[in-house]
Order: C-alpha cells, then sequence, then structure tokens
C-alpha cells in the first residue's frame, strides 16, 4: 500500500523535489488532512462522553475499546447525554452536554485535545425562566461573522405558548433558546431563539457552501410527526426563512441530528431512537433540496446493542488528536 501511494504521489511531488534540491531549501512536508470524529452517548448517558473516528465519513470505529472518555460531574442528575463538540478559532474545543431530564442548565467543559478537559461547569442558562422543565439537547456553534459562540437548546416553560399544547409528549412542548458568549465567563441574557409554532427540539446547523441553513425536528406525537426538517438562513442568528418537507424517511421517528461537509457532499446523521439505529442521508453539490438515504453504506460501533450510538455531533478535527486519543486508550 505504501509503494502504491508513494508512485500516485511522485508525480506531483516532483517539482518541488526539483526545486528543492536545486536550491538546497527543505521540501515542506504536506499538511495532514482532517479526519472525523463523533461525540455521543450511550444508555442514558450515565457514564459520560463516548467517540468514535473516522477517516471518509461512512465507517465510524469506537474509541478507548467503547469507554467513556470523560465522567459527568455537573447537575442534580449528573448524566451527559447529546453532547455536541465544536471547535473555536484557536484551536480549542468547546461541549456542551444535556446534564439531566429536568434541569434549568446544561454542562460544559473545554479542551485541547479531547483527552484531557477543564473542569466541569454547569452553565444555569434557563434560571430566568420560572418553572422550565428542561434544557435538553444543547449545540454550540461559532458565529465567525460576530466573534462569538452561540448556544442554544429547548425548553418547555408551561403555559407559555398555546400552539403545540397536547400535541407533544406529555406535558412537554420546546422551543429553542439561545444565549451567546465570547469567553464563556460572560453570557448574554437568555433569549428565544426559534419558535415555528410547534413544538420544536433537536435544533442544529448545516454550513452548507454559501449559506447556513438551521435543521430541527418536529416533535409533535399527536399526530406523530418526529421527522426532521430544513429552513435557510443568511446566518446562523437568523432570521430564518419557510421550513421544508420533511427530509428524513416517512414513518421514521429521528432525533439528535448532525451534519459533516465531506468534499462537495453534505453528509446528515440522525438517531432513528424507536428503531435503535443511526442512519444518514446524503446531498451533493451543496443542494440541500435533494437527499438521498446512505444508511445502508454505512457502518456505525455497536449496532442493535444496549450501548449502540445515542444523540451525538459529528466534527472534522486533525489526524493529531486522532492519534492522542487512541494513545490515550
Amino acid at each position: 500500500m505504501r509503494r502504491v501511494l508513494a508512485a500516485a504521489l511522485l508525480p506531483a511531488l516532483l517539482p518541488a523535489l526539483l526545486a528543492a534540491c536545486a536550491t538546497g531549501a527543505p521540501v515542506p512536508a504536506p499538511a495532514p488532512a482532517d479526519v472525523y470524529v463523533f461525540a455521543y452517548f450511550t444508555k442514558n448517558g450515565e457514564d459520560g462522553l463516548h467517540l468514535a473516528a473516522s477517516s471518509d465519513g461512512y465507517r465510524w470505529d469506537k474509541l478507548n475499546g467503547g469507554a467513556s472518555y470523560l465522567k459527568p460531574t455537573v447537575g442534580v442528575s449528573k448524566l451527559m447525554r447529546d453532547p455536541c463538540i465544536v471547535r473555536g478559532p484557536d484551536g480549542t474545543y468547546h461541549m456542551v452536554w444535556t446534564a439531566g431530564w429536568t434541569e434549568n442548565g446544561i454542562g460544559y467543559a473545554s479542551s485541547t485535545d479531547l483527552v484531557h478537559w477543564s473542569a466541569q461547569r454547569y452553565l444555569p442558562v434557563m434560571a430566568g425562566e420560572a418553572g422550565t422543565l428542561n434544557a435538553w439537547a444543547p449545540e454550540i456553534a461559532w458565529d465567525e461573522k460576530r466573534g462569538e459562540f452561540l448556544i442554544f437548546w429547548s425548553s418547555t416553560v408551561p403555559g407559555k405558548f398555546p400552539a403545540g399544547e397536547g400535541q407533544g409528549d406529555g406535558k412537554y412542548n420546546h422551543r429553542i433558546y439561545a444565549t451567546t458568549t465570547k469567553d464563556f465567563a460572560v453570557f448574554t441574557p437568555t433569549r428565544l431563539f426559534y419558535d415555528p409554532g410547534f413544538s420544536v427540539i433537536d435544533a442544529t446547523f448545516l454550513r452548507a457552501p454559501g449559506r447556513d441553513w438551521l435543521l430541527v425536528k418536529d416533535e409533535t406525537r399527536n399526530p406523530p410527526k418526529k421527522y426532521l426538517q430544513l429552513a435557510s438562513a443568511d446566518s446562523i442568528q437568523g432570521p430564518f426563512g419557510t421550513l421544508s418537507a420533511p427530509i428524513t424517511p416517512p414513518g421514521l421517528w429521528t432525533e439528535g441530528p448532525t451534519a459533516l461537509q465531506i468534499g462537495a457532499d453534505t453528509i446528515l446523521y440522525y438517531d432513528a431512537y424507536t428503531a435503535k439505529h443511526y442512519g444518514a442521508l446524503r446531498a451533493r453539490g451543496g443542494d440541500l433540496t435533494k437527499w438521498e438515504d446512505v444508511t445502508a453504506q454505512m457502518s456505525f460501533p455497536d449496532e442493535g446493542t444496549a450501548v449502540r450510538m445515542r444523540h451525538g455531533t459529528a466534527i472534522a478535527v486533525p489526524v493529531e488528536v486522532v492519534r492522542k486519543l487512541k494513545a490515550a486508550q
């Protein structure tokens, strides 16, 4: 394999090698390509952060033998569900997660290598809304236009939104809330971020070339919907356009969407939680109005078992990060 790769690369490298020989200058090493890491939880999230790695976005292999890299320590319930990781402009990784089923805050920690983590903190993001039932599935995104991080999540504040009351799961009628921060020390006041007129959870962004897209789950149970929809936007702060028709397979209950840009393709992963497997869709060439089901082309760790992947986030990382994660096993 190494001989084949060397033979394939030689024509491209030959001009640079000859130029270096002529001038005596050292030959620069090619920059390492990114690989991909999937952060997820298993069971109820009680044992913390699990990671899988992939070189192509299709075959995912669990790291650390499937054991957790980070145990949860904050919140009343001390869970680490729905982990979302983003890489900041300085290379620091920031993670938020659902700390419990009935918390009014979320968990937060940071890392430079995904191996060693800062002290965990509890961010009481919904403490200002009396009676809040939950703070679920937080996500974090870097807003390069404003030079700040956007943190957003789903919460139910009983009686606040008549639309959707009685149509969700029991007493829940979620909307998306948000805060922003530049340094994770000072946060803007929590605000209502997205209200489509029905119970909505698991918002995330697809950063396709030239445009941002908000992806959300319709959490309506009566009648059952539980599918994913997209709304376009000029920026991650909105405003957001009209929601598309459902993009996930008919009748399939889905949650926890996350996406990668792999070459010209956008790969969207989702947790088909009632069917107990992960699914995937692919959009070609940046056209997020046309999706094909590529679940059959995927390989996820521990599918069909009690420790299968649950609601996570896929990100691109330098290959050295995965080397360190494997070395720490």
